[in-house]
């Protein structure tokens, strides 16, 4: 029969968070074995330095941006640069005119594109599409996307069409014209792809490419801008009767009326299309981001409400780069780089230095002050700090790898705070045991009731700190958001330690010797503590006055101590039974008093 008791489940829970130490551990060791990641966290902008890029703004048009149009230029720049975590970038405005960006390290060419993308975003009714040749792109390599966009032409065009009658509507072949059947013909959309231009007349058709796919396209008009898109989000999709699958979707919204008219009035004929022929290139709709097709999904069904479901052989990950692009490619602005140039450290590693020893000092600080009040049980305290640096330490690593997460001086400054804060779990912690030592319990019991006492306060307490690290960090911008989110993984690194780590720990030295025992330097001494036995035989038990007296019998020091925890109803019912008590003692002395004149009379 399986051992189930509290030391077994003990050992079972630190080997258990053994086993994530070491899963963390392998991770990274992967991640810097294929030269991914590194040992050494990734710093911010104020301790390494990075890349300043200035941003010359351009309305349609030409036209004068407005301040607005500026706010949100920034607004949605800075969530194109932390939409993968926080990155400590810090984009602002300059003069009123140009948008500065300063961003740790130096940016990849897929992160300067998507900075200086221009908002060119909006919605082609699909005429006509080719396939990328199989030897360019394999199956195998092929995005979803790809895999989405794999039809033929329904039309049959001529080398030199020559429309005899005006276009019905946007996805009409008699859009192509010989100068746009040439184009498409001597366009390459697979290595070396053909340069073409970003910015089109909206009232015309186009030629697109969808990069990594090699498919091309003839396009109509553009029939839905980027600007009527209110918001875009991927997620599993659900199916029959609201069950979740593992089908990953984006979801688009659309605003009201202009985008859900427009778009009820597109899908309709597009969805007609599909009715008669899934696999006709001109029942779907291209999603146009400067020029580039990105998805190309067919029109399953009719759109009243402006919300619709683009579905196809995603990933979560390429899910969420087309609800990221849809998002955050709304913007009615393009952006030149003027200039670019690399910056020094705003502060450098010298305060990096200073940081680290303030946190060192505020731990050394910390280590006495256990050692002194706990003694031997002020090790579990030390230990408990070192994995949960520990813990911190790697998933700051990780975070950094997968997320791209920097840390700033103000991310040091919330875990030297954290110090602090770790440390008060433990203290509960140990408090509770102590007190219920002092009631006369024995360890184990001691244990076992301080933790049902002390975690209630230690959940609630983290509570309340993971949600003002929530707050902070969604109401704040740049380094304030690295504080907040150390500050918040710090807590719950804190839980992890204390649940996992700590409970278990003196669940197993409660039942050794030393500790159960109550030796001198273990901490736990019951005599150092004021402790007095709750039985006090005869079916009697100890009252606050007897604890008091007992306490004073034997050591000053621990009577003092047992006095000063006392509870509030425990000194009221010790100050009522002394003063009953001193009732009793002048009632004999009158009595004793009387007997005597009778006896002189």
């Amino acid at each position: 029969m399986a051992r189930t008791g509290p030391t077994s489940k003990a050992r079972r829970t630190l080997l258990w968070l053994a086993a994530l130490i070491i899963v963390c551990i392998l991770a990274v060791s992967g991640g810097v074995l294929n030269g991914a990641a590194s040992w050494m966290p990734k710093l911010g902008l104020d301790l390494e330095g990075g890349t300043e890029m200035i941003l010359s703004p351009k309305v349609e048009g030409n036209a004068a941006i407005s301040a607005d149009q500026l706010n949100q230029a920034v607004s949605i720049i800075r969530q194109r640069v932390d939409g993968s975590g926080v990155s400590e970038a810090q984009i602002a405005t300059e003069g009123g005119r140009n948008v500065v960006v300063q961003m740790p390290g130096k940016p990849t060419d897929e992160q300067r594109n998507l900075i200086k993308a221009s908002a060119n975003m909006n919605f082609r009714a699909v005429i006509v599409s080719s396939n990328a040749p199989s030897p360019a792109v394999p199956l195998a390599q092929r995005t979803p996307a790809d895999k989405l966009s794999t039809f033929v032409a329904a039309n049959v065009l001529t080398p030199n069409p020559d429309p005899k009658a005006a276009p019905a509507n946007d996805s009409d072949s008699n859009w192509i014209t010989a100068a746009l059947m040439k184009q498409y013909e001597s366009t390459s959309c697979v290595a070396p792809i053909t340069e073409l231009p970003a910015n089109t007349d909206p009232a015309k058709p186009t030629v697109a490419c969808e990069p990594g796919t090699g498919v091309k396209y003839i396009l109509g008009p553009v029939e839905i801008p980027g600007k009527w898109i209110n918001t875009a989000s991927y997620g599993l999709q659900s199916g029959a009767q609201g069950v979740t699958t593992n089908t990953w979707a984006v979801q688009l919204t659309l605003n009201k009326p202009e985008g859900s008219t427009a778009f009820k009035t597109v899908t309709q004929r597009l969805n007609s299309k599909y009715l008669v022929n899934p696999n006709d290139p001109q029942a779907r709709f291209a999603i146009v981001l400067d020029g580039n097709v990105i998805s190309a999904p067919a029109s399953m069904a009719v759109i009243t409400d402006g919300q619709s479901s683009i579905t196809g052989n995603f990933t979560e990950a390429s899910a969420k780069a087309l609800a990221d692009q849809l998002k955050f490619g709304a913007l009615p602005i393009s952006f030149n780089i003027q200039s670019e140039q690399q910056i020094s450290a705003t502060l450098g590693l010298q305060q990096l230095e200073m940081g680290l020893l303030a946190g060192l000092i505020g731990l050394g600080l910390v280590v006495i002050y256990s050692l002194f009040q706990y003694r031997a049980l002020g090790f579990v305290t030390i230990l408990s700090l070192v994995i949960a640096g520990g813990l911190t330490y790697l998933a700051i690593i990780l975070l950094g790898w997968g997320e791209n997460y920097r840390l700033s001086l103000a991310g040091v400054a919330g875990i030297i705070v954290s110090i602090g804060q770790t440390a008060d779990s433990f203290i509960v912690y140990f408090e509770r045991v102590r007190d219920e030592l002092r009631d006369g319990r024995g360890l184990v019991a001691a244990v076992d009731n301080g933790w049902l006492r002390a975690k209630r306060t230690i959940l609630a307490s983290k509570a309340v700190n993971i949600l003002a690290s929530l707050v902070l960090y969604f109401v704040s911008v740049g380094n304030v958001k690295g504080f907040a989110f150390t500050l918040g993984l710090t807590a719950v690194a804190d839980l992890i330690v204390v649940f996992m780590f700590t409970h278990p720990t003196l669940l197993l030295l409660a039942r050794t010797k030393f500790f159960g025992e109550g030796h001198h330097f273990s901490g736990l001494d019951p005599k150092q503590l004021g402790a007095v036995p709750l039985y006090r035989g005869a079916g009697r038990i100890r009252t606050p006055e007897e604890s008091l007296a007992v306490a004073k019998g034997k050591n000053a020091k621990a009577a003092g101590e047992a006095e000063r925890r006392q509870t509030i109803a425990e000194r009221r019912l010790a100050a009522k039974e002394a003063e009953m008590v001193g009732s009793r003692g002048a009632g004999a002395a009158k009595s004793e008093s009387s007997d005597d004149s009778k006896e002189n009379n």
